[in-house]
């Protein structure tokens, strides 16, 4: 998987079409206006992105996020997942303590210390309530780097006979004019669809690497997160990436 602009832009242009083949159809894909239009379409009509999750924050730690993450991703079902990942795995991300929460809405995984929590898939309807409680996310500090240690993948363990031995995974994320709202994004949607793809299961770990800018990987990318460039909006940029390590 090539990380220059061309290879970018094939992996942004095959997401794309494999969620939404109907609007790539309307949009030249092959062009980055043609794709950029097509991207914009998604965000300005909510039936292309008709299924999302509300996560409410109480605090974000990029460790945190892989682990609670996952876990509720490996909880879902695969008409919940198939649902959602057909709508890009569109997320709302809102700021509120899940404690204070669980009396008054239904969440599909809470994490052990409140500090984060999801709904399930739904269409907007189903979270209105909650979205006009809370405030949507809004951190536009720069993301700081994160400890490289390996964080535990936990959730449901496969079924008997379709287990594999626990694979160990470097998830790359980059930093350079990036916010955390961004990379909370960018980060939230590789490791749902890493789910999603059986990429990632119960009993793997996943060790968090920040840099500026995600060249020059030990390992192609098994799975990545195309976005446009923050310090350049006319060219794509890994923002994320997932590498499997050998021998894993």
């Amino acid at each position: 998987m090539m990380l220059g602009q061309r290879g970018l832009h094939r992996h942004a242009a095959g997401r794309l079409a494999a969620c939404a083949p109907e609007l790539a159809a309307r949009h030249d894909l092959d062009t980055m206006a043609g794709l950029l239009a097509a991207r914009h379409e998604i965000g300005a009509d909510p039936a292309l992105a008709a299924t999302a999750v509300a996560v409410v924050l109480r605090r974000f730690a990029l460790a945190d996020l892989v682990r609670e993450c996952c876990a509720f991703a490996l909880g879902l079902d695969e008409a919940a997942m198939t649902a959602w990942r057909r709508s890009f795995t569109r997320a709302v991300f809102l700021v509120g303590n899940p404690a204070n929460l669980r009396d008054r809405f239904a969440f599909a995984h809470v994490a052990p210390d409140s500090s984060a929590a999801w709904t399930r898939p739904a269409t907007d309807d189903a979270t209105a309530a909650l979205r006009r409680l809370l405030k949507a996310l809004d951190a536009p500090a720069a993301l700081r780097a994160a400890p490289r240690s390996p964080v535990p993948v936990g959730g449901p363990l496969p079924a008997a006979g379709a287990a594999r031995p626990g694979a160990r995974l470097d998830l790359h994320v980059a930093t350079a004019g990036v916010t955390v709202v961004t990379a909370l994004v960018e980060v939230h949607h590789l490791l749902a669809e890493a789910v999603a793809d059986g990429l990632v299961e119960a009993g793997d770990s996943i060790v968090p690497h920040t840099v500026p800018r995600l060249v020059g990987l030990d390992e192609p990318p098994a799975a990545l997160r195309v976005g446009i460039d923050p310090l350049a909006p006319d060219r794509w940029y890994a923002a994320a990436a997932l590498t499997v390590r050998r021998g894993s």
